[in-house]
């Protein structure tokens, strides 16, 4: 299962830190994706973490602003956005790929590699 939370109201220039709960996923080397939707606009990735949260990639327009993070502890993975804008006003859901595979030192992350999908937070930034 998984499950985001940590959404809100901020205002432009603010920050938030959304978390993805996972659960039920007991072995190694799968990759967890954060990804958004806005109103309107189709699904698009954010980035991605391997389960071991050693690697991370992101799409080129968010890396910088946005990073992701996994406590293995709890098996909770974070998504820190920092000086947000009005145009990243959208759902964030956070999604698993039973498969971990690299470009580099960066994990495959796409759309259609997830199996698995949690709920959306919402994320709402005010001009």
């Amino acid at each position: 299962q998984l499950q985001a939370s940590g959404g809100g109201l901020v205002q432009a220039g603010g920050s938030l830190r959304l978390s993805c709960e996972i659960s039920g996923f007991d072995k190694s080397g799968w990759t967890i994706g954060w990804f958004r939707q806005a109103p309107g606009k189709e699904r698009e990735m954010v980035g991605c973490i391997d389960s071991y949260g050693d690697y991370t990639s992101y799409i080129d327009s968010m890396e910088g602003r946005f990073s992701i993070s996994k406590n293995n502890a709890n098996s909770t993975v974070y998504l820190q956005l920092a000086n947000l804008k009005p145009d990243d006003t959208a759902v964030y859901p956070c999604a698993v790929d039973r498969s971990l595979e690299f470009s580099g030192n960066s994990p495959l992350c796409d759309y259609g590699r997830m199996d698995y999908w949690g709920e959306g937070t919402l994320v709402t930034v005010s001009s």
